[in-house]
């Protein structure tokens, strides 16, 4: 068990995340992100599975077949695109329940999800961080995701823009087209010259 390392990784995250959050205007988002982790259901579940180098849940996962605290976690965040999964609109086929599927999210919980992925590689890679890992994490999973497909391009652009461009230029983007713009499409491909 290993309540106090536990507390520093998730206290340092949710310090990083109010930090990018505030740069893009989220302050409300910022001063409330992950405040879930400190509530007994994740917080003990975290430091009896704590290991530093990822998260807590999927140890425990391992362990039980599934994970109380991420099922408590991502019902209460909305940053996470599992929180929008439900019951798609309109009659399954022959009389069966509708699939499930990815709601849209809002745009500023689509920018949550960006500073939320930044600041968790950021905190678990330590020294071993770029600016493509928060991508190439995207990458590895995508295919088993239940996220709708404008939610999924906006924060595949971000971490495109994160990993071509930099920290700067992503938070610019974000700003600019998630925030910002109503419709925001997705960046033409760029030039190579």
């Amino acid at each position: 068990m290993h309540p106090f390392l536990h507390f520093k990784t998730i206290t340092r995250h949710k310090l990083l995340v109010m930090k990018f959050c505030f740069r893009l205007g989220l302050y409300w988002q910022g001063l409330l992100h992950d405040l879930s982790k400190y509530a007994p259901v994740e917080f003990f579940v975290g430091a009896k599975y704590y290991q530093g180098t990822c998260s807590p849940n999927n140890a425990e996962r391992l362990d039980k077949g599934y994970s109380a605290a991420w099922l408590h976690h991502k019902g209460r965040n909305k940053h996470h695109f599992e929180y929008w999964i439900d019951y798609a609109v309109g009659d399954g086929a022959d009389g069966a329940a509708p699939p499930m599927c990815g709601m849209e999210m809002p745009r500023k919980y689509v920018a949550e999800m960006f500073c939320d992925r930044v600041a968790a590689s950021m905190i678990y890679l330590g020294e071993k961080y770029t600016d493509a890992a928060p991508w190439e994490y995207y990458e590895k999973f995508k295919s088993h995701y239940l996220i709708h497909p404008n939610t999924a391009a906006l924060l595949e652009e971000a971490l495109r823009v994160l990993k071509d461009e930099g920290e700067s230029r992503a938070f610019e983007w974000v700003h600019t087209h998630i925030l910002h713009e109503r419709n925001a499409p997705r960046r033409g491909k760029r030039r190579t010259e």
